[in-house]
């Protein structure tokens, strides 16, 4: 699965998911996973909502699902919990199914394989719902082991349920890329995935680490492994779009384009989080379509959207990548 075109990543399920189910995601510290169980159609018609608007790439909605949130706020045992995981990758299914029919009908062409479903797998801070997965705190206190043990379940589910790769996203801290990095190379060889980071500003990860040398290190741990193969791609998520270019000139502005490491962006709108407010700055947000040049450039593979960004913003920026995937081909 190396990425000969930029591809288009769907954008912040729970904000698209607000158009069917309005304004009660927020504050749940299950957040869009507690419509797994509620809403499933909701679930199905989010994600059809960024098929239909363009997206290559679709990420089940188990970001913040967990075995733990499950059994604390539903009151399910662990097998009805594990199972309620997999069933949220069979809606994505159940998605690309109906999007594939709505073509087939309208005889519009979809490449091979696609579109791709591939499971969130959010970091272990955001089970904790206290906000640790925007500061990695737990790397200093919480064993390696505990982590990844605490992800193979979640990532078993998904991988049982049946996904192209995982999304391994919002990490706040070097030590669990690492960790989860190691474990997909010694358990899952077949099992494809791409790393993101929650960087704090235009150098750093949430943690404090530098956002080159996480990125670097995980690089080169593939290499030793001989695995760079398996990594579609490494990057940044749910960061504000002002800090991409830098952080991405950080890691591949010295490289040659043949020795760029792959890289996958989906920043939030722009939009500032106020606890007492709620999002603010809209008008002022720069969209994201307008990145898509210079991102690319400096050797974006995979660009889409996360917190306040809606269908109507991944349409944008998909056609931003379809003017771009032509200027490349041309030249």
């Amino acid at each position: 699965m190396g990425l000969t075109r930029v591809l288009v990543k769907d954008g912040g399920f729970g904000t698209q998911m607000t158009v069917h189910v309005g304004n009660s995601v927020d504050g749940d510290p299950l957040w869009s996973a507690r419509f797994n169980a509620t809403n499933p159609a909701a679930i199905i018609n989010t994600h059809l909502d960024f098929l239909q608007n363009g997206a290559d790439i679709i990420l089940t909605n188990t970001y913040q699902a967990s075995v733990e949130g499950y059994m604390e706020y539903l009151e399910l045992d662990e097998d009805q919990s594990i199972e309620l995981i997999r069933n949220t990758v069979r809606l994505a299914h159940i998605a690309k199914e109906k999007y594939l029919t709505e073509c087939y009908q309208a005889q519009l062409a979809v490449p091979e394989g696609y579109p791709l479903i591939i499971a969130s797998i959010g970091p272990f801070g955001a089970h904790l719902h206290d906000g640790s997965e925007y500061t990695g705190s737990y790397a200093d206190y919480v064993p390696a082991k505990t982590i990844t043990d605490w992800h193979r379940i979640r990532i078993e589910a998904c991988l049982e349920a049946g996904v192209d790769a995982l999304a391994i996203e919002t990490i706040p801290c070097q030590m669990e890329a690492e960790a989860l990095v190691e474990m997909l190379c010694d358990d899952y060889p077949d099992v494809k995935f791409w790393v993101a980071f929650q960087c704090k500003d235009e150098s750093t990860l949430a943690h404090g680490e530098t956002f080159a040398d996480a990125a670097n290190a995980i690089w080169d741990m593939l290499a030793e492994r001989n695995a760079q193969d398996k990594c579609l791609a490494v990057g940044v998520n749910c960061v504000h779009p002002k800090f991409v270019t830098s952080l991405f000139k950080s890691l591949n502005g010295d490289r040659s384009v043949e020795d760029q490491i792959p890289l996958v962006v989906y920043p939030n709108s722009g939009e500032v989080y106020d606890v007492v407010k709620g999002w603010e700055g809209r008008e002022h947000c720069v969209p994201l379509a307008n990145y898509v040049p210079e991102w690319s450039q400096l050797g974006a593979k995979i660009i889409g959207g996360c917190c306040r960004t809606y269908a109507r913003d991944i349409r944008h920026i998909g056609e931003a990548i379809r003017n771009w995937n032509k200027l490349k081909k041309v030249a």
